[in-house]
């Protein structure tokens, strides 16, 4: 394994210290962090990461190894990856070869031996910040780096061509827009007896419609949403189809966009594998798995939010609006990650209630 000293500087001049492996060249990226204990293949393959460089706060990372069925696309969609020790010598009987080998292979930048902890700190204290991972702290440009920011992101980490999975007999077909969609959604309804044609993210209306879809999911993806007007017009037109919807993460954001509720940025965002939810229909409290720096800004003081949907689900850490149910057609949006890989799994039964909405409407 290759490696040579390396560095991250911060947008605010702040140096993080450590040993760079793979790409050799300079990279700059939003820095966030992510909380997970496992789940780092995930991680790293989930295209909701896109334009970013992710710290993981866990110390040990790669002890596993690389196993390519837990990937949640073909390849890592960040632009960097930065930890505190990278394991050498992975044991697990699915394991086909080390962490760092495989990011080398992809060409996506690693830096290990870092401070991460102190970097938390310092994104958690400060928000997330841009940064750029090179030789020296010489090669920084800081005004470079305060300027970089993430575009264009479902366009690169969307299908180019539609594709279907499960059965050609099942009992529901689901549309499946793709903004970036982790594999596990689609494995997801498939379990379900559900037949998924998995969409590029700039299908139009019409073309949905041809398809006579029971269900339409709206997958996670990365970026800001409100840089999708495109598809948020599109989103517009698509619910008038009056068919049952289901929307993740960036899906959430969007529906909501097209329905006239706002987004904002997060200080510093939710992403891991620990954040705390309640249902407020059912007082019950489940952890889930995030990954998103925007948040949908549902106000039940306001007559608009109000008589669009209602609030469904609430971040117990800051009160954030974690999901929503439309009244004017027949569709539930989360911001969380119910088909979360590794785990947990508090919240799949979100998907059998997808089942449930689109069996409700056949029999209508």
């Amino acid at each position: 394994m290759d490696t040579k000293p390396g560095c991250l500087v911060l947008e605010n001049g702040m140096v993080f210290h450590g040993m760079r492996h793979g790409f050799p060249d300079p990279v700059t990226a939003e820095i966030v962090f992510a909380t997970g204990m496992n789940g780092y293949l995930e991680t790293l393959t989930d295209p909701s990461y896109y334009g970013q460089a992710v710290v993981q706060t866990f110390p040990l990372i790669g002890n596993y190894g690389v196993i390519p069925e837990d990937f949640e696309s073909k390849k890592p969609h960040l632009s960097a990856y930065i930890a505190s020790e990278i394991c050498d010598m992975p044991s697990n009987f699915r394991s086909q070869g080390r962490l760092a080998d495989w990011l080398a292979s992809q060409k996506t930048a690693m830096l290990s031996g870092v401070d991460t902890r102190t970097l938390t700190r310092v994104l958690r204290d400060h928000g997330t910040m841009n940064g750029m991972i090179c030789d020296t702290p010489e090669q920084a440009d800081l005004s470079k780096i305060r300027a970089y920011r993430v575009t264009n992101a479902v366009a690169h980490t969307t299908c180019q061509a539609a594709y279907t999975l499960g059965d050609s007999d099942a009992a529901y077909h689901v549309a499946l827009l793709d903004f970036g969609a982790k594999a596990n959604i689609a494995r997801s309804l498939v379990q379900r007896g559900c037949r998924v044609t998995v969409l590029p993210a700039y299908t139009k209306c019409e073309d949905i419609a041809a398809l006579h879809p029971d269900g339409i999911m709206l997958s996670n993806g990365a970026g800001d949403p409100a840089d999708n007007p495109e598809i948020i017009a599109e989103l517009k037109r698509i619910i008038a189809l009056n068919i049952p919807i289901m929307a993740i993460c960036l899906g959430h954001q969007l529906l909501a966009l097209a329905n006239g509720i706002l987004t904002a940025k997060l200080k510093f965002g939710h992403r891991g594998a620990n954040q705390p939810v309640l249902n407020l229909e059912t007082r019950r409290m489940a952890v889930t798995t995030q990954n998103h720096g925007y948040q949908v800004q549902y106000d039940p003081r306001d007559a608009h939010c109000r008589e669009t949907a209602d609030l469904l689900y609430i971040n117990l850490n800051d009160n954030t609006c974690e999901g929503l149910r439309y009244r004017n057609f027949p569709a539930v949006s989360v911001q969380f990650h119910p088909e979360a890989c590794a785990g947990p799994q508090d919240t799949a039964y979100i998907f059998d209630e997808f089942v449930q909405m689109m069996e409700v409407q056949k029999c209508r």
